[in-house]
C-alpha cells in the first residue's frame, strides 16, 4: 500500500484545460471516489497518476517518491479502464496471467495468483473462455482481476461499472466492498455515479471542469456542500434551488423569492457578513420538506400540487408556488391530486443559502 499525493497538478490537450491546479492526497489503504460528471478530469487524472500521461504543471507522489518522470511500468500501480480492455484472443488464465508474464513472475507464482484471484472473484470456472463467451458481468470481474493479480501499491479504477445494468451495478458494488476489506489497499476509484461514490468510498472528490471542488466524506459533502454545483449534484432527487434577494424590514430579514418571503432573521449578521450582494439562491432538498393540508408554521408557504410519482419508499411531489417549481418527498400513504392546494414547510436547520455570484455556501 502507499500513499498517492498531487500537488497543483494541471493538464492541458490544446486550449482546453483538462485538470486544472488539482489537489488532493489519498491515504494509505484509503478508498477516495473521484466524482462529477462527464468532462471533469477524473479519467485524466487517472492516467496521470498511471503515468499513461505526464502532467504539464505539478507533481505527482505515490508514497513519498515524485513520479512525473517515473515510467508506467515502474509506478506499481494497476489501473482498470472503462472498456474494460481485455484481450480478446487470450483466455480468461491469460488475460489474468498477462501483467504477471510481462513483469517475467515465475510460471508457479503465476498460476498461484491467477487461480488465487480467480476464486476471489467467482470466476475459477471461466478461466478457460474467451472474452466473447463472457456476459457483462463477467468480463467486469476478470478486468477486475487482472488489475487485483499484480497486487500492487494502488488500484486505479476508471468507471468500472458504468456499462453494466442496474441490477449488475448494484450486485458489484456489493461485490467491490467486499472485496475492499479484503484487500485492504489504496483504491482511487472514478464514477459519475454518486450511489456508487456515496456508498462505497471513505472520502469523495467532487470535480467538475477539471476542478476539485470538495473533498470530503460523504456526510460531510452531503450536509455541508461547499458550493451550488456539489449541493445539486449529490442527492436524489436533486436539490431545489430558488433565486432570492435579501431584504430588511425593520428589525427583521428575509429572503424574498417573490412569490413568498423566507424569514432568516437569526441568520441576518452571518449572511451579510458573507454575501457579495443581496442577490442569493435559498436550496433545500425535497425530503425536507414537508407537505400538508394546512400552514404547520408561521414560515409555511402556500403551493399547488404539480405532478406526483410514486417512488417506494417515498412518492416524489412536484409542487409550484407560482411560477417556481419544487419537489418534495413524501411518504408512501401521501395523498393528493393534481391542482390541489397545499402547503409546504421547510426544514429550518437543513436550509441552505448559496452566493448567487460567487456560487459559494453562506450557510
Amino acid at each position: 500500500m502507499a500513499r498517492v499525493r498531487l500537488e497543483n497538478v494541471t493538464k492541458r490537450f490544446g486550449d482546453v484545460v483538462a485538470v486544472n491546479n488539482l489537489s488532493y492526497e489519498v491515504g494509505d489503504g484509503e478508498f477516495l471516489c473521484m466524482l462529477g460528471p462527464s468532462g471533469a478530469g477524473k479519467t485524466t487524472t487517472m492516467r496521470m497518476i498511471a503515468g499513461v500521461e505526464r502532467p504539464d504543471e505539478g507533481n505527482i507522489y505515490i508514497g513519498d517518491v515524485p513520479v512525473n518522470d517515473v515510467p508506467p511500468k515502474e509506478r506499481d500501480v494497476a489501473m482498470m479502464f472503462q472498456s474494460y480492455a481485455l484481450y480478446s484472443h487470450k483466455t480468461v488464465y491469460k488475460n489474468l496471467a498477462f501483467p504477471l508474464e510481462k513483469h517475467k513472475v515465475s510460471k508457479d507464482e503465476v498460476d498461484r495468483r491467477v487461480k488465487e484471484v480467480a476464486e476471489i472473484l467467482g470466476i475459477s470456472h471461466l478461466l478457460d473462455r474467451l472474452p466473447k463467451q463472457l456476459s457483462g458481468g463477467e468480463k467486469q470481474r476478470v478486468a477486475l482481476g487482472r488489475t487485483m493479480v499484480r497486487k500492487p501499491e494502488a488500484y486505479l479504477l476508471d468507471e468500472p461499472l458504468t456499462n453494466l445494468d442496474a441490477k449488475l451495478r448494484a450486485h458489484m458494488r456489493a461485490e467491490l466492498k467486499k472485496l475492499r476489506e479484503e484487500l485492504k489497499t489504496t483504491i482511487i476509484y472514478a464514477t459519475p455515479d454518486q450511489l456508487e461514490a456515496m456508498s462505497m468510498a471513505d472520502r469523495i472528490a467532487v470535480m467538475n471542469f477539471g476542478k476539485l471542488l470538495q473533498c470530503d466524506t460523504s456526510g460531510a459533502i452531503y450536509n455541508h456542500p461547499k458550493n451550488l454545483f456539489v449541493a445539486g449534484f449529490i442527492g436524489s432527487p436533486a436539490m431545489n434551488f430558488i433565486d432570492c434577494t435579501f431584504v430588511e424590514k425593520e428589525d427583521k430579514a428575509f429572503l424574498d423569492a417573490g412569490e413568498f418571503l423566507y424569514d432568516i432573521t437569526e441568520l441576518k449578521n452571518l449572511i451579510k457578513d458573507r454575501y457579495t450582494s443581496p442577490e442569493l439562491i435559498l436550496g433545500i432538498r425535497p425530503e425536507h420538506i414537508s407537505i400538508s393540508k394546512k400552514p404547520l408554521t408561521e414560515d409555511s408557504i402556500e403551493a399547488e400540487i404539480y405532478v406526483i410519482e410514486p417512488s417506494r419508499p417515498d412518492v416524489i411531489v412536484s409542487i409550484s408556488v407560482g411560477t417556481k417549481a419544487l419537489e418534495a418527498l413524501a411518504p408512501e400513504t401521501f395523498r393528493g391530486d393534481i391542482g390541489e392546494k397545499v402547503w409546504i414547510t421547510f426544514d429550518r436547520s437543513r436550509v441552505y443559502v448559496f452566493d448567487k455570484k460567487t456560487e459559494n455556501a453562506i450557510i
